[in-house]
């Protein structure tokens, strides 16, 4: 017999609907419950890289930062400057994942690394970078040796006057003095200039206008006609020359590239790093791991600098 009570029917209704909803509510837990696998992120989570460091690098690392969202884009690349000792020291610190630097580590700062708890920081080498040698662009000078190089930035120094270099006139130039654009000691590109050029023991002549970026000796050579200057191969502009160096007086010149700096005829290039504190998180290194892939690679030589040799 058939009711027609329609409490009858709400009656029976109200448990199912209880559960379905406990079977709803075990669905939306479960899910909750599952994990990524450990070093990826999960579909609602976001995982970061602080990459701090080196000024050289600093567009590349820009560069890579934002095509690296496109390939992952639950992993944000948060990329910084401030030369290479303030990746290195941030490293130390724990304040970074990974540290750019266009030098090597030093021994003092490896040890440094193991008495904050870390282990010996993991090395990997990125690309290379061609040092270039910057003047302005009226300046008709088309080449330089590293011993020249040597006598203008040096302490005690020889070579102060443009005309010392056959240079006659430089328009604009309100006088034949050598205005040296140098960079502060903070920075890996100063360390390597000083260990290339400069001499290991020696000390930097007095009275260069030092910079904080690799940007801002470009830009401060460009508008200063009687000005050199040194900075990584990407940041060249129209506004400035590359001259050609030589490793020694009256030898061949050559102009930094990807060709020169692979075999070596180009006297001033280095190599750039990554370090992370011991060994890299996974999404750490699957990060690492792109930016050494051709993809990687490839952008490497699109922002001015020298890929891996194949």
């Amino acid at each position: 017999m058939i009711s027609t009570n329609p409490n009858s029917f709400l009656g029976s209704v109200a448990p199912m609907r209880r559960v379905v909803s406990l079977g709803i509510l075990a669905l939306v837990v479960g899910g909750a419950c599952k994990k990524a696998p450990s070093g990826e992120a999960s579909p609602a989570e976001k995982l970061s890289i602080q990459n701090i460091g080196s000024d050289t690098m600093v567009n590349l690392a820009q560069a890579w930062a934002e095509e690296y969202a496109k390939v992952e884009p639950n992993v944000s690349v948060e990329v910084s400057g401030g030369g290479s000792g303030v990746g290195i020291a941030a490293l130390i610190n724990k304040t970074a994942d990974i540290a750019n630097s266009s030098r090597k580590l030093e021994p003092a700062e490896e040890e440094k690394a193991k008495q904050t708890g870390h282990a010996t920081p993991t090395e990997f080498l990125v690309g290379y970078d061609g040092l270039a040698i910057f003047v302005s662009k009226n300046n008709p000078i088309d080449h330089i040796s590293v011993e020249e190089l040597g006598e203008i930035y040096r302490e005690g120094g020889k070579i102060t006057k443009w005309s010392e270099l056959g240079v006659t006139a430089i328009p604009g130039a309100k006088s034949d003095d050598i205005i040296r654009i140098s960079r502060q000691n903070n920075s890996g590109t100063y360390h390597y200039f000083r260990e290339s050029v400069v001499g290991k023991k020696s000390d930097f002549k007095q009275g260069s206008l030092d910079m904080n970026g690799s940007k801002d000796v470009v830009e401060q050579v460009a508008k200063t006609p009687g000005a050199i200057g040194y900075a990584g191969l990407g940041y060249a502009t129209p506004q400035v020359r590359i001259v050609k160096v030589s490793k020694v007086k009256g030898g061949p010149a050559v102009v930094p590239s990807i060709a020169t700096v692979h075999d070596k005829s180009y006297p001033i290039s280095r190599p750039m790093f990554m370090y992370t504190p011991g060994a890299p998180a996974p999404h750490v290194k699957k990060y690492i791991d792109w930016t050494l892939s051709p993809a990687g690679q490839k952008l490497v030589e699109l922002t001015g600098y020298v890929p891996l040799a194949k």
